[in-house]
Order: C-alpha cells, then sequence, then structure tokens
C-alpha cells in the first residue's frame, strides 16, 4: 500500500467522501433512530454533493438529484419482483404448515438424539425464503417443546436455529441482502444461489459445534416466557400431524426456484448443443421472475388448499405480506442507489490508485468492510449494502482474482460476525428464549461470529485453490 497517495486529492477526497457517508449512515440510524431507507438515500446524496465538491463544474445538484433517483428506480425494479415474491413464499408455507412439516419430518427422521442437526437443517432451508426473525419465531415453540421433553440441550437447540437460518439469510437469494449484493456484483442468481447453499454448510456445522461447546460448558435451562407456564406450554399441542401437507408439496416452493434458475444456468452452458425452442423454454421459466412467481403460485396453491379457500380468499398470504415486502423493497432500493453513487464516486479508482504495485486479498477486504458496518450499526442488510457498494466500485479490468460469489459470500459472512444490543436479532433471540443479555452475548453473539470466521477461512483456502477467476 502506497500511503504517500493520500497526498494526492484524487486519492483523498473519494475515500474522505466514503468514510464521511459510512459514519453518516451509522450515526443516522444509531444515534438518531433514522429509518434505513432514509439514511442510505440521505447517503447517497452525501456521496453525490461530495463528487460535486471534489469535481467543479462536472454537474448541478438539481442533476444529482435525478440521477440519485434514477439509480433507486433501477435497483427496485431489478430487485422488488423478487423480494415480494420471496415474501409470499414465506407466508404461505408458514400458514399452510408446511414450515412445520418440514421440520417435523426432519426431527422424525434422525430422532431426537440428532435432532440439533435436524433443526440446523431445517433452520438452513426455510432461512432461503424466510426471512430470519419468522425462521425463529416458528421454529422455537417446537425447539422449546423438545427440550422440555427431553431436560436437556436447550442452548443447543436455540442456537442450531440461529446457526442454520442466519447462514442463509446472509448468503443464499432471493433473501434481500444477498440478492442485492448478488445484483450489484453482477452474478448470476443459479450461481448465486448454488454457490450460496454449498458454501454456507460448511460454516453452519462449525457453528452448531461451537454451540455445543457452548452447552456443555454452561447448560441453561427452558424458562417461563410470557404469560404462559412451562406446564401451559407442555400441554400446548400444534397443529396435528394430519391437517398438515405432505412432505414433498411442503418442499416444492423451495425446490422449484434452484431448479428452475439453475436449469437456466445450465442451459445456457450448452446453448449452441440444444434446440432453440428447447433453450428458449428454459431460459424464459428458469429466469428469476419467472422461478420466483412459480413458486409463489405453488406455495399460495398448497395454503388455499390447507385451508380449503378459493383463490379470491389468499389476501392473508398474498396482500398482507406485501405491505412488508414495500418496505423491504424500499430499503434495498436506496441500498442500491447508495452504491451506485459510491461507485460514480471514483473510489474504485482510489483503492487502485493507492494499492498499485501491491496484493489485494478482495475476499478479506470484502469480509472486513462488511464486519465493520455490522458492528458499528448492528444491521446485517445494511452492512451487506454498504459493503457491496464499495466492492463494486473496485473491480480492476483483470477481476477480483476470484470468482465474484467469493466476494458476495465474503460479504455475507462478514455481515453475521458479532451481533450484538444494536441488533434487532440480538432482542428477538434473548426475549423469545428467556435468555439474559449476558447469557445472549456468549450464546448468539458468539455463535453468530463463529459463522462469520468458518465461513472467512473456507473462503480464504478454497478461492484460492479454485479461484475461478474470469
Amino acid at each position: 500500500m502506497n500511503f504517500s497517495e493520500f497526498s494526492n486529492p484524487a486519492v483523498a477526497g473519494p475515500f474522505f467522501i466514503l468514510l464521511l457517508s459510512v459514519v453518516f449512515i451509522v450515526v443516522s440510524i444509531v444515534r438518531f433512530k433514522l429509518h434505513p431507507f432514509f439514511a442510505l438515500l440521505f447517503s447517497a446524496l452525501v456521496v453525490g454533493l461530495g463528487g460535486l465538491w471534489l469535481r467543479p463544474g462536472s454537474g448541478t445538484v438539481v442533476a444529482l438529484l435525478d440521477q440519485v433517483m434514477r439509480e433507486f428506480g433501477a435497483s427496485a425494479g431489478t430487485i422488488g419482483f423478487s423480494i415480494a415474491a420471496a415474501v409470499v413464499i414465506g407466508a404461505a408455507m408458514m400458514e399452510s404448515g408446511s414450515a412445520d412439516r418440514i421440520v417435523r419430518s426432519a426431527v422424525a427422521t434422525v430422532g431426537e438424539k440428532r435432532a440439533p442437526y435436524a433443526v440446523l437443517g431445517c433452520a438452513f432451508i426455510l432461512g432461503i425464503p424466510v426471512f430470519f426473525d419468522t425462521v425463529f419465531f416458528l421454529m422455537i415453540p417446537l425447539v422449546r417443546a423438545l427440550a422440555l421433553r427431553t431436560g436437556k440441550n436447550y442452548v443447543l437447540l436455540l442456537l442450531a436455529i440461529a446457526a442454520g437460518g442466519v447462514a442463509t439469510h446472509a448468503n443464499v437469494p432471493p433473501t434481500p441482502g444477498p440478492l442485492l449484493v448478488a445484483e450489484m456484483l453482477k452474478l448470476d442468481l443459479g450461481v448465486a444461489i448454488v454457490g450460496g447453499i454449498a458454501l454456507s454448510i460448511g460454516p453452519a456445522l462449525g457453528a452448531l459445534g461451537v454451540a455445543g461447546w457452548l452447552d456443555r460448558r454452561k447448560p441453561i435451562p427452558v424458562r417461563p416466557v410470557g404469560a404462559a407456564g412451562l406446564e401451559a406450554e407442555r400441554a400446548m399441542a400444534s397443529r396435528p400431524d394430519h391437517t398438515l401437507p405432505g412432505l414433498f408439496v411442503s418442499l416444492l416452493p423451495l425446490a422449484l426456484p434452484v431448479v428452475l434458475i439453475a436449469g437456466a444456468t445450465i442451459a445456457a452452458m450448452f446453448a449452441k448443443s440444444l434446440p432453440p425452442l428447447v433453450f428458449s423454454l428454459l431460459t424464459i421459466i428458469g429466469h428469476k421472475s419467472t422461478a420466483l412467481a412459480v413458486s409463489a403460485l405453488v406455495a399460495v396453491a398448497v395454503y388455499l388448499r390447507q385451508k380449503k379457500l378459493r383463490w379470491n380468499q389468499a389476501d392473508p398470504v398474498v396482500g398482507e405480506p406485501l405491505a412488508t415486502a414495500g418496505v423491504i423493497i424500499l430499503i434495498t432500493a436506496a441500498g442500491g442507489a447508495y452504491g451506485a453513487m459510491i461507485r460514480a464516486g471514483g473510489i474504485g479508482d482510489a483503492v487502485r490508485t493507492l494499492f498499485a504495485g501491491s496484493s489485494i486479498n478482495y475476499v478479506l477486504l470484502a469480509w472486513v468492510l462488511a464486519a465493520v458496518v455490522r458492528v458499528a450499526q448492528g444491521s446485517a442488510t445494511v452492512a451487506m449494502i454498504t459493503a457491496a457498494g464499495i466492492m463494486s466500485s473496485l473491480v480492476p479490468l483483470a477481476g477480483y482474482g476470484v470468482h465474484p460469489v467469493y466476494i458476495m459470500l465474503a460479504i455475507g459472512f462478514g455481515a453475521t460476525t458479532s451481533s450484538w444490543m444494536n441488533d434487532s436479532g440480538f432482542w428477538i433471540f434473548s426475549r423469545m428464549s428467556g435468555l439474559t443479555q449476558a447469557e445472549t452475548l456468549r450464546t448468539w453473539t458468539v455463535t453468530l461470529t463463529a459463522i462469520a470466521v468458518f465461513g472467512l477461512i473456507e473462503l480464504l483456502i478454497i478461492s484460492s485453490i479454485l479461484p475461478f477467476a474470469g
């Protein structure tokens, strides 16, 4: 690294603007409780105004406002439908009992002695289309009931949910964070999904091993949560098995997008050897929007069949979840605008000048950037958006030296680290499980940090052996 370059305004200026924008995001969210949508959108304006300051005469404030809004609209158009479809899939699976069926079948298959692995696997699968807090709300009653019945491993079972759900929530599209990161890095969605799933398994299992050590080191009993006592919880029965959908149809909404999108990716690889009609069909049904739309229709159909309702009665799992999706789309689109303004602000050229003549490990850099923002302001999604905006501006002419999927995952793993009191997930875990803040710090925080560290180690090793650089 050539530190003397900091005397060059063309290098120091963009770094100063970047630092100012990150500080603005952190302070506005943490100190002033500004909604992330406004924090990210205003930060895009900060970066743009900084660019006008560094390059007098390069534009006007009115033109800058138009540019930010165009980038905001472009990002919303890119990821909006995918997020909306994913939210509908998750809500339909919850309400139909599909998610419940997957969890029960997994525990029944492996047995109670291996229940932590079943819980981990279910959270891992459900964390792809369903947001982590929803996964936790779904699985915590089952985990509490299992721990009450066996009288052991409560902490291990709780952390199995965390390890599985967080691993895919941070790394596998169409969850909003990794979805936007994949788009910003120009990653094929099929590659992003398959790579995210494959490379999240190891860190999730490693974190489960840490969870087992934490459970053995200092076991914590099941405690009453809310008004209901433990006896009432034991007595509370979930839906009878015969009221739940079958395992195949329960898994279908999860499997379809992966199969269809991966099919389109494979078809593109063998385009010349496929009949044109077959190639066109695979490309259309494997488009991310088509695949997720089909999956959403299947999930809603399962819900309607279970509830014995007609299609005009689907509002609980279509209309209501879309209201939630609207807020998520606004945040991620604002993040897209912020990332675009960073790319336009010259930070990529500044970093390349600074590191001229030296090698940069972009995997490590992506992880560190996401981890710093995560620790500072708490939101994994904001950390991913910020890091992806910076990394997408750094692409040298020869690429990152490794496949961009490694950069996406480095950002995802970095954004999972060191969850503490400024993260809403910390409080959800603490309050729903009955653990104190100190207990949550030494269980939840340690486990998520283990995922992040194991993920980084895995990526550094695999990317050095199989860089797949373009």
